[in-house]
């Protein structure tokens, strides 16, 4: 066997049909176009979203509100949270790095801590930002708090 005379296995491919090639073939004369209109002419196409003259769905919907270009997004992570991982952990100094590590946040997200849950142990925290409530929480238990 050599590669002039591989073939696929039988029945695995179908021939292509060739539109207009005589009334014989069943697909002549029109060729699978119909009767006149704009869709059988050669060179055809249409817009995106065009409802044949009927005015758009995009265009009927009315538009409201804005995208604010400037807006930053923070993965919040709540104080519980961090509590959890420095126990599983056994560490007291917990950085963004050691989020994406836990799968807590990802590389390029900025990370904001909120007080939501209950912080019993000393934690040295570094993060984009924080919480009132989750600076105090840090700051009762003699944690320090620094925003990156």
């Amino acid at each position: 066997m050599d590669l002039s005379n591989l073939k696929p296995a039988k029945g695995s491919t179908k021939s292509k049909r060739r539109i207009g090639r005589g009334q014989g073939s069943g697909k002549g004369g029109t060729s699978t176009r119909g009767h006149k209109g704009q869709k059988s002419r050669s060179g055809y196409s249409r817009k995106t979203g065009f409802e044949g003259g009927q005015m758009p769905l995009q265009r009927r919907v009315p538009k409201f509100g804005f995208k604010n270009i400037n807006r930053k997004e923070y993965k919040g992570i709540n104080i519980s949270t961090l509590q959890e991982l420095a126990e599983a952990r056994k560490i007291s100094d917990i950085d963004v790095d050691i989020l994406i590590e836990a799968g807590l946040a990802r590389k390029n997200s900025l990370v904001k801590i909120l007080g939501n849950g209950e912080l019993k142990t000393k934690l040295n925290v570094k993060a984009h930002a924080f919480s009132k409530s989750a600076v105090a929480a840090i700051e009762a238990v003699k944690g320090t708090v620094e925003k990156i």
